[in-house]
Protein backbone atom coordinates (compact mmCIF):
# COMPACT_ATOMS: atom_id res chain seq x y z
CA UNK A 1 0.00 0.00 0.00
CA UNK A 2 2.66 2.62 0.47
CA UNK A 3 4.47 1.71 -2.71
CA UNK A 4 1.34 2.25 -4.79
CA UNK A 5 1.05 5.34 -2.54
CA UNK A 6 4.09 6.93 -3.09
CA UNK A 7 4.14 6.02 -7.33
CA UNK A 8 0.81 7.81 -6.70
CA UNK A 9 2.48 10.80 -5.39
CA UNK A 10 5.47 10.70 -8.20
CA UNK A 11 3.17 10.44 -10.99
CA UNK A 12 0.68 13.66 -9.31
CA UNK A 13 4.19 15.10 -9.08
CA UNK A 14 5.17 14.80 -12.37
CA UNK A 15 1.80 16.07 -14.03
CA UNK A 16 1.75 19.24 -11.65
CA UNK A 17 5.57 19.86 -13.29
CA UNK A 18 4.66 19.33 -16.35
CA UNK A 19 1.47 21.69 -16.57
CA UNK A 20 3.15 25.51 -16.45
CA UNK A 21 5.34 23.96 -19.09
CA UNK A 22 2.54 22.89 -21.01
CA UNK A 23 0.79 26.23 -20.35
CA UNK A 24 3.41 28.13 -21.20
CA UNK A 25 3.66 26.21 -24.63
CA UNK A 26 -0.01 26.72 -25.43
CA UNK A 27 0.55 30.28 -25.03
CA UNK A 28 3.27 30.78 -27.24
CA UNK A 29 1.49 29.58 -30.08
CA UNK A 30 1.25 32.48 -32.29
CA UNK A 31 -1.92 32.58 -34.64
CA UNK A 32 -2.29 31.43 -38.61
CA UNK A 33 -1.85 34.98 -39.83
CA UNK A 34 1.31 35.85 -36.91
CA UNK A 35 2.89 32.36 -38.36
CA UNK A 36 2.28 33.69 -41.93
CA UNK A 37 3.55 36.96 -41.50
CA UNK A 38 6.66 35.96 -39.95
CA UNK A 39 7.29 33.18 -42.69
CA UNK A 40 6.20 35.58 -45.53
CA UNK A 41 8.05 38.82 -44.60
CA UNK A 42 11.14 35.84 -43.72
CA UNK A 43 10.64 35.14 -47.78
CA UNK A 44 11.14 38.89 -48.65
CA UNK A 45 14.45 39.58 -46.72
CA UNK A 46 16.00 36.74 -48.05
CA UNK A 47 14.49 37.82 -51.48
CA UNK A 48 15.64 41.22 -50.93
CA UNK A 49 19.08 40.61 -49.87
CA UNK A 50 20.02 38.36 -52.51
CA UNK A 51 18.98 40.94 -55.13
CA UNK A 52 20.07 43.85 -53.14
CA UNK A 53 23.73 42.13 -53.86
CA UNK A 54 22.62 41.30 -57.94
CA UNK A 55 21.76 45.29 -58.28
CA UNK A 56 25.49 45.92 -56.69
CA UNK A 57 26.96 43.23 -58.81
CA UNK A 58 25.00 44.04 -62.23
CA UNK A 59 23.46 47.39 -61.52
CA UNK A 60 24.60 49.72 -64.41
CA UNK A 61 22.67 52.68 -63.15
CA UNK A 62 24.48 54.01 -59.55
CA UNK A 63 21.55 54.81 -57.97
CA UNK A 64 20.10 50.61 -58.95
CA UNK A 65 23.57 50.00 -56.85
CA UNK A 66 23.16 52.18 -54.28
CA UNK A 67 19.37 51.27 -53.38
CA UNK A 68 20.52 47.28 -53.51
CA UNK A 69 23.20 48.32 -50.98
CA UNK A 70 20.31 49.68 -48.51
CA UNK A 71 17.97 47.07 -49.23
CA UNK A 72 20.81 44.20 -48.13
CA UNK A 73 21.44 46.47 -44.31
CA UNK A 74 17.77 46.83 -43.94
CA UNK A 75 16.63 43.97 -45.09
CA UNK A 76 19.43 42.34 -42.96
CA UNK A 77 18.41 44.22 -39.51
CA UNK A 78 15.33 43.22 -40.23
CA UNK A 79 15.53 39.68 -40.67
CA UNK A 80 17.35 39.35 -37.62
CA UNK A 81 14.62 40.46 -35.52
CA UNK A 82 12.16 37.83 -37.33
CA UNK A 83 14.61 35.09 -37.05
CA UNK A 84 14.86 35.50 -33.12
CA UNK A 85 11.29 36.46 -32.77
CA UNK A 86 10.61 33.04 -34.63
CA UNK A 87 12.85 30.90 -32.40
CA UNK A 88 10.99 32.56 -29.52
CA UNK A 89 7.29 31.40 -30.80
CA UNK A 90 8.49 27.97 -32.59
CA UNK A 91 7.43 29.11 -35.70
CA UNK A 92 9.50 27.55 -38.70
CA UNK A 93 11.21 29.78 -41.23
CA UNK A 94 11.31 28.60 -44.87
CA UNK A 95 15.07 27.99 -45.68
CA UNK A 96 14.47 29.67 -49.34
CA UNK A 97 12.39 32.34 -51.03
CA UNK A 98 9.10 31.55 -52.74
CA UNK A 99 9.43 29.76 -55.92
CA UNK A 100 8.09 32.54 -57.37
CA UNK A 101 10.93 35.44 -55.94
CA UNK A 102 13.38 32.75 -57.13
CA UNK A 103 12.44 32.83 -61.05
CA UNK A 104 12.81 36.70 -60.58
CA UNK A 105 16.24 36.19 -59.56
CA UNK A 106 16.57 33.41 -62.09
CA UNK A 107 15.10 35.94 -64.76
CA UNK A 108 17.92 39.12 -63.51
CA UNK A 109 20.38 36.62 -63.02
CA UNK A 110 20.76 36.27 -67.15
CA UNK A 111 20.08 40.35 -67.19
CA UNK A 112 23.01 42.94 -67.67
CA UNK A 113 23.19 46.86 -67.87
CA UNK A 114 20.00 49.10 -68.60
CA UNK A 115 18.04 45.75 -69.26
CA UNK A 116 18.50 44.88 -65.76
CA UNK A 117 18.11 47.76 -63.79
CA UNK A 118 14.47 48.44 -65.16
CA UNK A 119 13.89 44.85 -64.63
CA UNK A 120 15.33 44.63 -60.95
CA UNK A 121 13.35 48.22 -60.41
CA UNK A 122 9.66 46.72 -61.97
CA UNK A 123 10.66 43.37 -59.04
CA UNK A 124 11.26 45.40 -56.66
CA UNK A 125 8.23 47.77 -56.65
CA UNK A 126 5.92 44.75 -56.60
CA UNK A 127 7.28 43.06 -53.86
CA UNK A 128 7.32 46.57 -52.24
CA UNK A 129 3.54 46.77 -52.79
CA UNK A 130 3.07 42.85 -51.40
CA UNK A 131 5.44 43.57 -48.44
CA UNK A 132 3.61 46.67 -47.57
CA UNK A 133 0.15 45.04 -48.04
CA UNK A 134 0.87 42.45 -46.16
CA UNK A 135 2.57 44.27 -43.29
CA UNK A 136 -0.28 46.69 -43.08
CA UNK A 137 -2.29 43.62 -42.49
CA UNK A 138 -0.53 42.32 -39.43
CA UNK A 139 -0.49 45.11 -37.50
CA UNK A 140 -4.28 45.62 -38.16
CA UNK A 141 -5.24 41.62 -37.23
CA UNK A 142 -1.95 40.04 -35.85
CA UNK A 143 -2.75 38.61 -32.32
CA UNK A 144 0.87 38.15 -31.15
CA UNK A 145 2.07 41.46 -30.08
CA UNK A 146 6.03 40.71 -30.66
CA UNK A 147 4.96 39.97 -34.36
CA UNK A 148 3.04 43.26 -34.06
CA UNK A 149 5.80 45.19 -33.62
CA UNK A 150 7.93 43.52 -36.14
CA UNK A 151 5.26 44.69 -38.49
CA UNK A 152 5.29 48.33 -37.09
CA UNK A 153 8.89 48.54 -37.23
CA UNK A 154 9.37 47.36 -40.70
CA UNK A 155 6.26 49.42 -42.25
CA UNK A 156 8.01 53.08 -42.62
CA UNK A 157 11.61 51.27 -43.84
CA UNK A 158 9.79 49.38 -46.27
CA UNK A 159 7.60 52.39 -47.50
CA UNK A 160 10.55 54.66 -47.59
CA UNK A 161 12.07 52.08 -49.79
CA UNK A 162 8.92 52.02 -51.99
CA UNK A 163 9.13 56.23 -52.52
CA UNK A 164 12.73 55.58 -53.52
CA UNK A 165 11.72 53.17 -56.33
CA UNK A 166 9.36 55.04 -57.35
CA UNK A 167 11.63 58.00 -58.13
CA UNK A 168 14.10 55.69 -59.60
CA UNK A 169 11.35 54.29 -61.78
CA UNK A 170 10.25 58.11 -62.78
CA UNK A 171 13.67 58.20 -63.98
CA UNK A 172 14.21 54.73 -65.56
CA UNK A 173 10.37 55.19 -67.75
CA UNK A 174 9.75 52.21 -64.98
CA UNK A 175 5.50 51.82 -64.68
CA UNK A 176 4.82 52.53 -61.26
CA UNK A 177 1.94 50.38 -59.82
CA UNK A 178 -1.04 52.33 -58.55
CA UNK A 179 -1.60 54.00 -55.30
CA UNK A 180 -4.53 54.62 -53.04
CA UNK A 181 -6.10 58.00 -51.83
CA UNK A 182 -3.73 58.04 -49.32
CA UNK A 183 -0.59 57.17 -51.24
CA UNK A 184 -0.29 53.64 -49.66
CA UNK A 185 0.72 51.44 -52.57
CA UNK A 186 -1.50 48.99 -54.15
CA UNK A 187 -1.39 46.56 -56.59
CA UNK A 188 -3.95 48.35 -58.48
CA UNK A 189 -6.12 45.61 -58.99
CA UNK A 190 -3.15 42.64 -60.26
CA UNK A 191 -3.25 40.61 -58.15
CA UNK A 192 -5.04 37.25 -58.81
CA UNK A 193 -7.48 35.00 -57.47
CA UNK A 194 -5.22 32.14 -56.34
CA UNK A 195 -2.69 32.15 -54.48
CA UNK A 196 -0.35 29.65 -52.40
CA UNK A 197 -1.26 28.36 -49.17
CA UNK A 198 1.56 30.01 -47.57
CA UNK A 199 1.32 33.04 -48.86
CA UNK A 200 4.79 35.06 -49.00
CA UNK A 201 4.84 38.83 -50.58
CA UNK A 202 8.25 39.30 -52.45
CA UNK A 203 9.56 39.94 -56.05
CA UNK A 204 7.04 38.05 -58.09
CA UNK A 205 6.13 38.80 -61.71
CA UNK A 206 2.39 37.47 -61.26
CA UNK A 207 1.42 38.84 -57.08
CA UNK A 208 -0.23 36.85 -54.55
CA UNK A 209 -2.59 38.30 -52.00
CA UNK A 210 -0.56 39.20 -48.65
CA UNK A 211 -1.54 37.29 -45.53
CA UNK A 212 -4.89 38.24 -44.40
CA UNK A 213 -6.12 40.43 -47.37
CA UNK A 214 -8.55 37.37 -48.68
CA UNK A 215 -10.94 37.93 -46.12
CA UNK A 216 -10.18 41.26 -44.98
CA UNK A 217 -9.43 44.32 -47.28
CA UNK A 218 -5.97 46.30 -46.20
CA UNK A 219 -7.76 49.48 -44.18
CA UNK A 220 -5.55 51.97 -45.98
CA UNK A 221 -6.73 51.07 -49.20
CA UNK A 222 -9.64 52.43 -50.87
Amino acid sequence: MLGIKRLGLMAALVVVGLAPAAAAQAAAQPSTQDTQYLQAVHQVNLFEITAGNLAQQKGQNEQVKDLGKMFVTDHTQLDQTVQSTAQQLNVQLPADPTADQQKVLDKLNNLNGAEFDKAWVTAQLAGHVQAIQATQTEISQGSEQSVVQIAQDALPVLQAHYDALVALAQTLGVPVPQTSASGTPSPGGTTSPGGTESPAPGGTETEEPAPGTTETPVPSQS
